[in-house]
């Protein structure tokens, strides 16, 4: 729209203003939109729907193009190529093409299993794509309700609060000291005002202070909303910290495949130029020919036998099991409840040593009820509400409903009253309704509101200047934290409505009230006021705040946030498994250690005399060795502002820990930002502290925060898991390939065996292994420390030890099996291969539990490494025994099935014992 775009405020007046826009729209600017299905349709229909762009979808066909990249396997693709090619002219088509065939058949499977799972990851990122929603507050038929960000229409009225982000582009209609930060817009943090002279409102930008209503005039794809949504997606590029880790070692370990392919290469090269023939070795791969196409064929094989070890040492199936890993994840994390925005962020939940948070909608219910009332120094019981003075009563009703974020909203008489806005908002609104009969609207109506302070986190206060229709005087109302508001008063009505003294006897009293409410996790909000004369209202208007001195106190209210069903035993499980949990809160000291001990935080016996609980002004006054040395020691943080949130996130990160800090409003965006992880509440939480969060908390439960734990420890033994399982048999196929080789010139595993291998061992690792599900041991267990060893000295000790004993058999195999086991050439080289294949299937279950004995515990909850498994030993079946001239193999009888067997079930009790060994815990590479 021309109008925004060029913000020309003449052309909007000339056109009649907001108003004459809205009443064009059909909006009506008090009650919205009419809201009804037929409306709404009729809106999409004419200006469109807020959606935005949705990233191209990956096709097959594109994961299928990117996995046949790799250099060596198309290396392996042209030596297969080759292969068919001479065998058809060497045997004619009908016996020829088995041995090239087979080869390319090999490549082609491998490349379809990585496409497969590359492409199946690319569809969870898309599908949690979907799930970036937002709630906004509209107004329709004259009723305040929530929506999804998509459902909004041209013609809504949008309520916008501090946090929110501008949801569509827009007009200012109303409201107090609004202030936008357009930074998504600009590229630059910059502050502007909105109001009736500078009334445009753009989607994507922040509001940073105040309140206000908006008239929606454009939606859909044209607007700066479609990039903060493309900001809000998940980049499946992204690389994690463990990746990152993880590509290095890979490059290491394909470095070693190279370099023993090479040597591979080179002594199968020797041996052919020395003119060692198939007979003389009993080895069909090496004819020494006489012919040149014969001389091109062996060579060719020779190559592709050592290519073939270059690709099975190339470890990629690792670095799709991690995105395999941390896409199922993300998966299962967002059907606990929980939202992966950043990718890195699953893994780094496992590594968390700290977790700093608020109090409210994190710890406690947001379900916030009036529990007692004090007019001046008396409690006022339901019954006794009468009993004070109506003066009194008539003051703190005009302070409730004129200095207000929220509404009322009564459908009609006699039908329950719907109550909107803040969490503290409706709790005092719903007791004023119900105990003290106010009537908002008459109330707002004898009055005109002059000059309004928004709640400031830093004060902890809202103030409001108003004029009454009545006598035409001038009021001044605060309202705010008791403790703030108290500060302020000079005076005090008693219940009587008589005005006394604020000497510093009567304040300690007050005090001693405050803290008695404050340790029953009562927070407490007072109400103060003040009648002001005409002159000191024209010398503030020129911007000055509201009159904060010399009030009357009014009195005050205690309300209860109970805390949620479940968490103090899920701040158990946290600080059993090694997590220390603080609660940095505005509360004061009082309500936030009642709050904390209720919550387990706190233990008996911790204070602020250990140091345990200390307030935010302390905080920032300890020098920064102190800050250091203290930010340990502090469970509970009270009357913080935004700066102390993100001042004990850096210290803590300086000292060492991993920091996760979870939020929910506007205030805690830095401190969200600074800390390892940030996570953020999805049913209160700002719009802007989602967007500084890696994890949205759906469902606003600190026992889901437990639940994401779990998985962040889990992803990174999953991982660690497959790693040790790969290792093992690569190592084992490296050795005994090289040392076959080195000795006799003979690889015992043909280029299509070890593509096979290579295949399922991927498929059996990923869907098996990088899948398990969280275990209740993995909160029992320290967290995963930054710089920790991926292969720590457990993982080697089970490694080696596996890898030795198949090491020892395949090559006793390989040089005597022909005796021991009185079979041919033919059928040792098979009962090798198979032997090799079901020592992987039998190792597999050792890897599963990498310190328990018991590798069978819970193998029943994870039927996908049953059925795997399953799917494998039936695979190796129709693979041996009828596939013979594809694969070059003999069938083997039931007790050279049952040898096999054997040989691969040794691999269980080898584990068993292995395990009883100690090993040391320095890292084994830290001793030299």
């Amino acid at each position: 729209m021309e109008l925004l775009e060029i913000r020309d405020g003449d052309l909007l007046r000339m056109m009649g203003g907001v108003a004459s826009v809205a009443s064009a729209l059909g909006t009506d600017m008090e009650k919205g939109i009419s809201g009804d299905a037929e409306d709404v349709h009729l809106r999409v229909k004419k200006f469109g729907c807020n959606l935005c762009m949705r990233r191209p979808k990956r096709h097959f066909l594109s994961s299928m193009r990117d996995a046949s990249k790799d250099v060596v396997l198309v290396i392996l693709l042209v030596c297969a190529a080759f292969l068919l090619g001479f065998g058809i002219k060497k045997d004619g088509f009908v016996e020829g093409w088995y041995h090239g065939g087979s080869i390319l058949f090999a490549v082609f499977a491998v490349i379809m299993v990585f496409t497969t799972f590359k492409f199946w990851q690319h569809k969870q990122f898309d599908w949690l794509c979907r799930e970036n929603d937002i709630q906004v507050e509209v107004i329709r038929s004259g009723r305040r309700q929530k929506i999804s960000i998509f459902k909004i229409v041209v013609g809504d009225v949008v309520y916008l609060d501090g946090g929110d982000k501008v949801p569509a582009d827009g007009l200012f209609l109303g409201g107090q000291s609004l202030q936008i930060d357009e930074l998504s817009m600009t590229g630059e943090s910059r502050y502007v005002e909105v109001d009736s002279d500078r009334p445009f409102l753009f989607s994507g930008s922040t509001v940073v202070d105040g309140y206000g209503r908006m008239l929606v005039i454009s939606v859909g794809m044209d607007l700066t909303w479609g990039k903060m949504m493309s900001s809000m997606s998940l980049d499946s590029s992204e690389q994690t910290p463990l990746q990152a880790r993880l590509k290095k070692l890979t490059s290491l370990i394909g470095i070693v495949g190279l370099v023993v392919a090479f040597l591979v290469f080179l002594a199968m090269l020797i041996q052919y130029s020395l003119g060692k023939t198939q007979d003389e070795k009993g080895n069909r791969d090496f004819v020494a020919g006489k012919t040149w196409g014969n001389d091109i064929m062996n060579m060719v094989e020779i190559i592709a036998a050592a290519v073939t070890i270059g690709v099975v040492m190339t470890p990629k199936g690792l670095m799709l099991a991690v995105e395999f890993s941390l896409a199922y994840s993300m998966k299962r994390m967002m059907v606990d409840q929980a939202m992966v925005r950043k990718l890195s962020a699953c893994e780094t939940m496992g590594s968390t040593t700290t977790i700093c948070m608020g109090k409210t909608s994190i710890l406690t219910l947001s379900q916030m009820k009036v529990m007692k009332f004090w007019v001046g120094q008396d409690s006022m019981v339901e019954s006794a509400c009468p009993s004070a003075s109506k003066h009194v009563l008539d003051l703190i009703l005009d302070g409730v409903a004129l200095n207000s974020t929220g509404s009322i909203y009564r459908p009609s008489l006699g039908s329950e009253y719907e109550f909107s806005g803040g969490p503290f908002e409706k709790a005092i609104l719903s007791w004023a309704v119900s105990q003290l009969s106010m009537d908002m609207e008459e109330t707002k109506k004898s009055c005109e509101v002059i000059q309004v302070e928004a709640f400031n986190s830093q004060k902890k206060r809202s103030g409001v200047l108003i004029r009454k229709s009545t006598g035409n005087t001038i009021h001044v109302h605060w309202k705010g934290g008791a403790e703030m508001v108290l500060a302020m008063c000079s005076s005090f009505y008693d219940k009587s409505g008589i005005v006394k003294d604020l000497d510093e006897d009567e304040r300690v009293r007050f005090e001693q009230i405050i803290q008695e409410m404050a340790a029953s996790s009562l927070r407490c909000i007072a109400f103060a006021h003040k009648q002001v004369s005409e002159e000191a209202i024209q010398e503030r208007e020129d911007g000055k705040k509201i009159q904060e001195d010399g009030l009357t106190f009014l009195g005050l209210v205690g309300i209860k946030d109970p805390c949620r069903p479940g968490v103090k035993s899920a701040v158990q499980a946290c600080q059993d498994a090694g997590v220390n949990i603080k609660m940095i809160t505005g509360d004061n000291i009082f309500t936030a250690e009642a709050i904390a001990m209720e919550c387990g935080i706190l233990k008996p016996g911790d204070d602020a005399f250990n140091g345990a609980v200390v307030e935010g002004v302390e905080f920032r006054s300890y020098t920064p060795e102190e800050r250091l040395r203290m930010a340990e020691k502090i469970r509970v943080m009270a009357r913080s502002l935004p700066s102390d949130k993100l001042l004990m996130v850096q210290c803590l990160k300086q000292i060492g820990h991993v920091v996760a800090v979870i939020g929910d409003g506007r205030n805690d965006a830095l401190a969200l930002k600074e800390a390892d992880i940030g996570l953020s509440m999805g049913i209160q939480g700002t719009s802007i502290a989602k967007e500084s969060s890696d994890i949205v908390i759906l469902n606003d439960n600190f026992a889901s925060v437990e639940t994401v734990l779990q998985w962040g420890r889990c992803t990174y033994n999953n991982i660690r898991k497959f790693l040790q399982f790969q290792l093992t048999w690569k190592v084992t196929a490296l050795v005994v390939s090289f040392a076959a080789v080195v000795s006799s010139g003979d690889i015992p595993l043909a280029a299509v065996q070890l593509l096979w291998v290579n295949m399922i061992m991927d498929t059996l690792g990923t869907l098996g292994l990088a899948t398990e599900w969280p275990t209740r041991e993995l909160m029992e267990k320290p967290p995963i420390g930054r710089t920790d060893p991926l292969i720590t000295n457990i993982m080697w000790k089970n490694l080696l030890a596996q890898a030795m004993y198949q090491i020892a058999i395949l090559l006793t195999l390989q040089f005597k099996g022909e005796s021991i086991l009185g079979v041919d050439e033919a059928v040792k080289r098979t009962l090798i291969f198979n032997a090799f294949v079901l020592c992987q299937v039998f190792n597999g279950f050792n890897a599963r539990k990498l310190e328990k004995k018991n590798v069978f515990e819970g193998i029943h909850k994870n039927k996908l490494f049953i059925g795997v498994v399953c799917m494998t030993v039936v695979l190796q079946v129709v693979m041996v025994d009828f596939l013979k001239r594809f694969t070059g193999m003999e069938p083997l009888s039931w007790g050279e099935w049952g040898t096999c067997f054997g040989i691969a079930a040794v691999s269980w009790p080898i584990g068993w014992v292995v395990k009883c060994i100690p090993v040391p815990g320095t890292p084994i590479f830290n001793l030299f």
